[in-house]
């Protein structure tokens, strides 16, 4: 799937954004992403009188995402209370990759549309975690193994 309706994405992310629950910031946020089956989902920010509690509108659509089926973000916008993009704090940046990848677009407001990678350079995904549970699981093995041949050495008297 290579064709986005960028237009389209934006007013679905407009239309999100009416549904924002912002009575402390008074800073609605809407969003829409494509999915690879081409569903599109969208959320919207949520704050809470805690505010380290609120919810971007990035954790909705993820949220919503997850709810419909799954699949991977294909292309997403970001729209501030006046409609225009607006570009995912740090947070949510992650959770985009998390489900769309290297490959997805942002529309963002310096560099146009562009894929993650120029987002968020040297991201930390799910291939990390398996990438340092392997290096763990092989240090172990070589420590239980150099462990093994001292006890072996001591047995013989030689360690």
């Amino acid at each position: 799937m290579t064709d986005v309706d960028w237009a389209a994405l934006r007013a679905a992310a407009r239309e999100a954004m009416t549904h924002a629950y912002a009575p402390y910031s008074r800073f609605p946020v809407g969003v829409a992403g494509l999915v690879d089956d081409g569903r599109v989902v969208t959320g919207c920010n949520v704050e809470n009188a805690s505010y380290g509690l609120g919810l971007c509108a990035e954790c909705g659509l993820v949220s919503e995402l997850v709810r419909t089926g799954g699949g991977r973000l294909v292309a997403v916008a970001c729209v501030g209370g006046d409609g225009q993009p607006l570009m995912p704090c740090g947070r949510c940046r992650q959770l985009l990759w998390e489900h769309g990848g290297a490959d997805m677009l942002l529309e963002t407001v310096s560099l146009g549309i562009v894929p993650m990678r120029e987002v968020l350079p040297d991201a930390f995904g799910p291939e990390d975690l398996t990438a340092a549970a392997t290096r763990s699981a092989g240090d172990s093995a070589a420590a239980a193994t150099r462990s093994a041949g001292g006890r072996a050495a001591a047995d013989r008297g030689q360690g």
